[in-house]
């Protein structure tokens, strides 16, 4: 019989690591990363990323989880790191690396709908150019946060990290936390540091409006691979 137009056929490589999970079985942390490592190479680096179910309410404001959070093995990818700031700060963000530095002038460029970058950091005093942004940034993710450590006095620090890959999360419409913790090609024992550091914290930021079982399903998987599910 046909597949239906649009239906999707998992790949040999993805059916033969699949075949190799055992779904009554919820898998230690360095029993999962073997697990994915063992599969087939792709042609690229995939990403190893940790799925968290939280029994939150994300209908009430002091339930929410964000924040970020500098991962001790990094993550594998650069950031391109824009900033606002002014004087003595635009120089401190540009010799951290920041690929645009700017105040007013910035917030014109990227309200004319230039977008190519990943992170932004602003100095406080900017946030008046920063704030015209909000329907800009906002839907992208992209709006800059004392929460997140992406409004901060000190930029090039801010800088600096999340261009060597400093991970913010924030909870969806759901509960869950969705987060890149390395690649593929990490050692075992850097993905298993990246990945306790990652638990760790997100347990370490209960909103003390949570009552009961705070951290429900924890999940592992790559890029191709199939999801694992974690013995948390």
């Amino acid at each position: 019989m046909p597949r239906k137009r649009g239906s999707y056929k998992p790949s040999r490589r993805y059916r033969e690591l699949a075949g190799k999970v055992d779904r009554a079985k919820a898998y230690s942390i360095d029993e999962a990363i073997a697990l994915l490592k063992s599969g087939k190479k792709c042609k690229f680096d995939e990403s190893v990323d940790l799925a968290i179910k939280l029994n939150i309410d994300s209908k009430q404001a002091d339930q929410l989880v964000r924040g970020s959070v500098s991962l001790p093995k990094g993550t594998g990818a650069s950031k391109r790191v824009i900033c606002f700031a002014e004087g003595p700060a635009a120089e401190e963000a540009k010799n951290a690396g920041a690929v645009e530095v700017g105040g007013e002038d910035l917030a014109k460029k990227v309200n004319d709908g230039w977008l190519d970058f990943d992170v932004v950091i602003a100095h406080p005093a900017t946030m008046r150019y920063v704030g015209r942004l909000g329907k800009v940034l906002g839907p992208k993710g992209l709006m800059p946060t004392p929460k997140t450590g992406t409004v901060t006095p000190d930029v090039g620090k801010a800088v600096a990290e999340f261009k060597a890959g400093k991970v913010e999360y924030r909870n969806d419409s759901f509960g869950n936390i969705h987060v890149t913790v390395g690649k593929l090609s990490f050692s075992k024992e850097d993905l298993a540091a990246n990945v306790k550091a990652m638990i760790d914290h997100i347990l370490s930021v209960r909103p003390p409006a949570v009552k009961g079982i705070y951290m429900g399903k924890v999940h592992l998987t790559s890029t191709m691979g199939p999801g694992l599910p974690l013995a948390i």
